[in-house]
């Protein structure tokens, strides 16, 4: 099942809860994609789709600077892994992907 759309991610920190969104899209054959949250945009860098298995890796800024490894397998709609920011402990990552409501589901 292909990865592409818009999901929603929940990642548990030691600082609490965060949300943010995660765009996958294919230009050209490659899969690329960008993250939103806490306000900023990023690009996601060495994005590997390898069976059910994709990881990434983004830098954020907000709350903190932090650089991100991201390690999910997902499962049709929704996704779970974690993300490591360098030597901290691993943050629990849970994601569903938005449904598009077509014309008729009003």
């Amino acid at each position: 099942m292909p990865v592409e759309g818009t999901w929603d991610l929940s990642i548990s920190t030691p600082i609490g809860r965060i949300k943010a969104a995660v765009e996958l899209l294919r230009t050209e054959g490659a899969l690329t994609g960008l993250a939103h949250g806490a306000g900023e945009e990023v690009p996601l860098n060495g994005l590997v789709l390898e069976g059910d298995r994709l990881t990434w890796k983004q830098a954020i800024t907000k709350p903190v600077r932090l650089n991100l490894a991201f390690d999910v397998t997902v499962d049709g709609d929704t996704l779970a892994g974690t993300s490591k920011a360098g030597r901290l402990p691993a943050s629990k990552v849970t994601g569903r992907r938005r449904t598009v409501r077509t014309a008729t589901e009003h």
